[in-house]
């Protein structure tokens, strides 16, 4: 009992410590930050984007009550900002910054590291909120196809990152804080992808999908992020000799966008 007990707190602290870490939401809770509280924590980046999106899907849903759709979509997408204190946004345009610098792999991560945004970051975090503006402006507030892509973008976006963690090398050789994430295995990658496929599964059914339409779609995004997010990390490596926190986070953006086209790709059929 006693043991049973400490794997049901261990566990509940590295879900808490995904939520401080990826969020602003209020988890008031203190921790102690070792590498095996981190490594726990990435089973539960998928549950975080559940949350996020459930946040979304609620707001989306109040606000069209309200306002016209544009003006409701953008305050949509502010909340999806202030819910993670734009740390995945920042992470794009320092991914931005340095990457399309075409300098050299040293040069390009001392880029990255600086807090001032570049040019490049500019275009390219304006660009990718133009694009989620339109993607959700493209689906009625009130849908149930705009409630289940708000929740499925965060979703799968978090369950890939978790691999992108597990599968590259850390770049900067142990510093920064995407270097906390080192121990991060396959094991933790292969959990979380389960946690979002199961709650795929139960977001498209309460959608109103049959079982069988939900498992079409959860198997459709896990692919989908699944090919995206291996091209894109695969190409920042490369650059970069491994991956970083940043490029986590442009991940993460990058995926969100490409689960969003798809949705939107999928209402229109």
């Amino acid at each position: 009992m006693r043991d049973y007990r400490h794997a049901w707190i261990t566990e509940w602290r590295a879900c808490a410590a995904a939520f401080q870490f990826l969020t602003r939401f209020p988890v008031n809770i203190q921790l102690q930050y070792t590498d095996d509280l981190f490594r726990r924590s990435a089973v539960y980046y998928p549950l975080v984007g559940a949350a996020i999106g459930g946040l979304l899907a609620l707001a989306g849903w109040l606000l069209g009550f309200v306002l016209p759709a544009a003006p409701a979509a953008v305050l949509v997408l502010g909340i999806w900002v202030a819910a993670t204190g734009a740390l995945h946004l920042d992470g794009l345009m320092d991914t931005a910054d340095g990457l399309l610098s075409h300098r050299s792999r040293e040069r390009m991560l001392e880029i990255m590291k600086d807090s001032r945004v570049g040019a490049m970051g500019v275009v390219a975090g304006v660009l990718l909120m133009l694009l989620k503006g339109s993607l959700l402006l493209s689906l009625p507030l009130q849908s149930a196809a705009y409630g289940a892509a708000v929740m499925a973008a965060p979703l799968w976006s978090r369950a890939f990152v978790v691999w992108a963690i597990a599968g590259w090398p850390y770049a900067r050789e142990g510093k920064g804080l995407g270097s906390l994430f080192a121990a991060v295995t396959r094991a933790e990658a292969w959990k979380a992808t389960a946690l979002a496929v199961a709650a795929g599964l139960l977001l498209f059914a309460a959608y109103g999908l049959s079982w069988g339409e939900a498992a079409a779609y959860a198997l459709g995004l896990t692919v989908i992020t699944g090919a995206v997010g291996y091209g894109l990390a695969r190409a920042m490596a490369g650059k970069l000799g491994g991956l970083t926190g940043d490029t986590y986070g442009a991940l993460i953006e990058l995926l969100e966008c490409t689960a969003l086209l798809a949705a939107v790709v999928a209402a229109s059929r």
